[in-house]
């Protein structure tokens, strides 16, 4: 009877339901609570690049987004449109008097230094310089320019390492070639996006004009040197003739670069880039990408590599993790994971907090971009956290 009562009891109650309820309150509170830390789908924060990468169809996305806000301008060869709007905002933003768009950092450069060194033939550069050693010996194939590396294995030369190896190779030819041009690379990939010290550039800068001898910025990614050293665009512009940058390193187009000098020198690259094969009709769709991401890059990479200091305290804080900044160093940072089954932990961090790390045994490179903007610091860390104890070996 007493047992009668009771079930009644707990029927009329509801009580009874509680055993099957339970579990999907507790699950929705997980769930709830979980999802504070998954983050949207547009807020993927990638440490392997140095900026937005688009897939084809997030490309093609961003663009008609772009076109939508306000139509896109065609170009024609390269001519008026997004293309020239693009020019002259980098033209302005240099303090050069001219720009021109170029299919690519390797014809910039090549371009560059061959205009400047008009009949003299010997160009110093970086032993560890993309000029060097990734562009396939065309400064000697094709522009019959020869290539003279300084300071091996360096990411930068001083002003006395350049003039010993200008006196070494003035003294040491019977029949001499002129000093064409000086080409320096600022940051400098090979070298772990080590930048060159300002003052160093300063000094070289002044003898250089001093002697009469042309400089070329490589500036591929001189924004990243920017973001973390402080310097402007126009200030470094102003130590050198030209000045190249690249419009996908960091500026979300699928190519091409600008290079900014003087009127005399911009103006023969029209012709040089065609006879070179480098003119396409119409390249509107990398100039409006590079256009939308110019806007407010260089605010936001400062905003990014600020906010980097405190994640990266914050991560130091993690058994397991050890980040440490590169001397001289940009946006590239060394991780050691100990403990970690790193194949897990990028899966971890991938799948479930839209964190993209291609972590390695030993030393990973991590990179500071601007899509680190797009989750709060400690939802980072939290995933961090989670993904190592995923992982643990």
């Amino acid at each position: 009877m007493n047992d009668l009562k009771r079930r009644n009891f707990l029927k009329l109650s509801g009580l009874t339901v509680l055993p099957t309820l339970l579990p999907g309150i507790a699950t929705k509170a997980f769930a709830k609570e979980n999802q504070k830390l998954q983050p949207a789908a547009n807020e993927t924060v990638s440490f392997n690049d140095d900026g937005p990468f688009y897939q084809p169809t997030e490309y093609i996305n961003k663009l008609q987004e772009i076109n939508a806000a306000q139509p896109i301008k065609m170009d024609f060869y390269g001519g008026g449109g997004a293309v020239a709007q693009l020019c002259e905002q980098f033209a302005d933003m240099t303090g050069k008097p001219a720009s021109i768009y170029m299919p690519s950092g390797t014809m910039a450069n090549q371009l560059a230094i061959s205009v400047l060194s008009g009949e003299n033939t010997k160009i110093f550069v970086q032993e560890t310089s993309h000029i060097y050693r990734d562009e396939g010996d065309s400064a000697q194939s094709v522009f019959n320019k020869r290539l003279i590396p300084v300071a091996q294995g360096e990411a930068h030369f001083t002003l006395e390492q350049l003039q010993q190896a200008i006196n070494y190779h003035n003294q040491g030819e019977v029949f001499k070639s002129g000093i064409g041009t000086i080409a320096i690379e600022n940051p400098v990939r090979r070298c772990d996006g080590k930048f060159v010290p300002l003052d160093e550039i300063k000094k070289i800068s002044a003898w250089c004009r001093e002697k009469g001898y042309k400089l070329h910025l490589d500036g591929a990614r001189i924004f990243l040197a920017m973001a973390f050293n402080g310097v402007s665009l126009r200030e470094y512009s102003s130590y050198f003739d030209t000045v190249y940058i690249s419009l996908y390193k960091y500026l979300g187009a699928a190519g091409g670069a600008v290079l900014c000098g003087d009127k005399e020198t911009i103006g023969h690259m029209e012709h040089l880039i065609k006879i070179h094969g480098g003119t396409t009709f119409s390249s509107w769709g990398n100039a409006a990408m590079a256009l939308h991401n110019l806007n407010g890059l260089e605010d936001r990479l400062k905003r990014s590599a600020d906010k980097s200091k405190e994640l990266f305290a914050g991560l130091n804080k993690l058994p397991g993790v050890k980040i440490n900044p590169i001397p001289n160093g940009s946006n590239i940072f060394n991780m050691e994971l100990t403990g970690v089954d790193t194949r897990l932990f990028s899966k971890t961090l991938a799948d479930k907090y839209q964190v993209m790390l291609r972590a390695q045994k030993g030393t990973t490179q991590i990179r500071v971009n601007e899509t680190l903007l797009k989750q709060d610091n400690q939802r980072i860390i939290s995933a961090f956290a989670d993904a190592l104890k995923m992982a643990k070996i």
